[in-house]
């Protein structure tokens, strides 16, 4: 479906192109969403920044998200699992607090000196290189929402249906260039899904172009 995530990022931009957005930042979910935010950002001539969740896992089972948790400290919580696998007050804030610190360091590494932006009142588009489950997506555009955005966009190549019909709960617009209802896994879209390092992503936050810095 995608070639690589300048493909997805060339695609989804002109998907936004065809809505006739009016945008005031791009926000990208590191790392695998900086390229593509990088391209769309440029496509729509604003500037991009970062926002960064990180899942709460499950008890012997990290890949399950119980949760998620951004680098602000905005949370969401599945009760029902949380309640399935009795997972206590104390575990659940232990993980919060530990998730959280490194989302903020993240945030740090990756924009260095460069003050946050401010999207208080402004319209803001979320985006990433896909989405499975939704689960750290929720807590980014949970903090995006706490942050005074007034309206919130969540862009992305690839989700499966029902992932994206539930994100619309959170934002106010949920654009996809695909929606497969066979989905397992984001990286099933990408031809070359290669891991994008933390150089590689500092570099598409602090280039002004939309090439690829690797």
């Amino acid at each position: 479906m995608f070639t690589d995530r300048t493909d997805a990022g060339r695609q989804l931009a002109d998907v936004l192109a065809d809505h006739d957005l009016d945008a005031d930042i791009v926000l990208a979910v590191p790392r695998g969403g900086l390229p593509v935010g990088r391209i769309v950002a440029d496509r729509l001539r604003v500037p991009l920044d970062i926002v960064v969740a990180r899942k709460l896992g499950a008890p012997q089972n990290s890949e399950l998200a119980i949760g998620s948790v951004a680098s602000d400290g905005t949370i969401w919580l599945n009760d029902s699992l949380i309640a399935q696998f009795g997972v206590d007050d104390a575990s659940l804030e232990a993980q919060i607090e530990r998730e959280r610190q490194t989302a903020q360091a993240t945030v740090e590494r990756y924009r260095g000196d460069r003050p946050s932006l401010d999207v208080d009142g402004k319209r803001v588009v979320v985006v990433d290189d896909g989405v499975a489950t939704g689960a750290t997506t929720i807590a980014c555009l949970r903090q995006i929402r706490a942050a005074g955005a007034d309206y919130v966009i969540l862009a992305v190549p690839v989700a499966p249906p029902d992932t994206a019909e539930r994100l619309l709960a959170e934002a106010d617009a949920v654009i996809c260039v695909e929606t497969p209802p066979h989905f397992s896994a984001v990286g099933q879209f990408y031809e070359s899904f290669e891991q994008v390092s933390d150089e590689q992503a500092e570099a598409y936050l602090s280039t002004d172009s939309g090439s690829d810095p690797s």
